[in-house]
């Protein structure tokens, strides 16, 4: 007696099934799949050999998961989403291997979204109806569109499940974020008929001394910059003009604010995940670092950082 159940008008070849996952009708399974406990995969579902799923995932009617796929624990499939493994597909002809894509944990994926092969979907994003995915998608993310882009965050402690951007009240010097030490600060500002005048002094709104500036501009409204953390290196951005959104998150908080104005800076001390996203077209961000450049000191996998972050 199996520990898992497949409706009479399905077809299951493979063995490596967990305990309570039910298959409906009309769906195939091939051999070599493995799939976790606790999975409701739907009717007209089809699964080729080479596919891993996790446990607690939910697989909506008409979803075909081809070799390559990996779905990890509390993933949810809507109807008609269509997974791809080869960018460049011929009739009888085969790449030496399918492309891997990645749909992490607690991820959910609309209705009729298509997924171009290769690519990342993070840990809780959410994937809209309809839209069509042609690159990774950041951890916690909303995208919809065709191509997808990113609108905003989810926020597990949101009303709607949706994390909103904040206003900052310019009259107050230091605004304490609540997230891991991000502290925005209103710098000084002074306006008469000459134009306006914004000014820091490092060691005092700015809470280092740099080693260290760069200017981000030139970034298309779709793209995200940021996603990463750093060991020891402190930051503190200014977008000088233009606008765009900053996400921070240390692991047990999340807020976003919008950058839109040359008199508000933000410090990020290490260990927190900073996201840049909804960048406008004239937006120029100045970034003053603690630290020389060094690659060792950049959290990238935001499942080590949450990993860190928790020790």
């Amino acid at each position: 007696m199996t520990a898992f159940f497949v409706h009479d008008r399905g077809l299951c070849e493979s063995a490596a099934i967990g305990a309570g996952t039910r298959i409906w009708a009309f769906t195939h399974v091939l051999p070599g799949a493995r799939i976790g406990a606790e999975c409701n995969i739907c009717d007209h579902v089809f699964i080729e050999n080479d596919v891993v799923v996790g446990d607690r995932v939910t697989i909506k009617s008409g979803v075909q998961l081809w070799d390559g796929v990996r779905l990890e624990d509390d993933v949810f499939i809507g109807p008609n989403v269509s997974f791809t493994n080869d960018r460049f597909p011929r009739s009888k002809v085969y790449p030496e291997r399918f492309l891997t894509t990645i749909v992490r944990r607690g991820a959910s994926i609309g209705a009729g979204a298509t997924l171009l092969p290769g690519i990342e979907i993070g840990v809780r994003a959410c994937v809209g109806a309809g839209a069509v995915v042609t690159g990774s998608i950041p951890p916690n993310a909303i995208a919809v569109g065709n191509p997808a882009r990113i609108i905003g965050y989810v926020d597990d402690g949101a009303p709607s499940g949706r994390a909103g951007c904040e206003t900052v009240d310019p009259a107050a010097p230091l605004v304490e974020s609540g997230v891991g030490g991000v502290r925005l600060h209103n710098l000084p500002q002074f306006r008469d008929s000459r134009g306006d005048l914004s000014v820091g002094e490092f060691e005092r709104s700015v809470p280092f001394t740099p080693r260290r500036y760069f200017l981000v501009h030139g970034v298309p409204s779709r793209e995200t910059r940021g996603q990463h953390a750093h060991r020891a290196c402190h930051q503190f951005l200014i977008c000088v003009a233009g606008s765009c959104n900053l996400l921070v998150d240390d692991g047990t908080n999340r807020r976003e604010f919008v950058l839109g104005r040359p008199s508000l800076g933000v410090h990020l001390p290490p260990m927190v995940w900073g996201t840049l996203y909804n960048y406008s077209r004239d937006a120029v961000l100045l970034v003053f670092a603690s630290d020389f450049y060094d690659p060792a000191d950049y959290i990238r996998d935001y499942g080590d950082f949450l990993a860190l972050a928790a020790g």
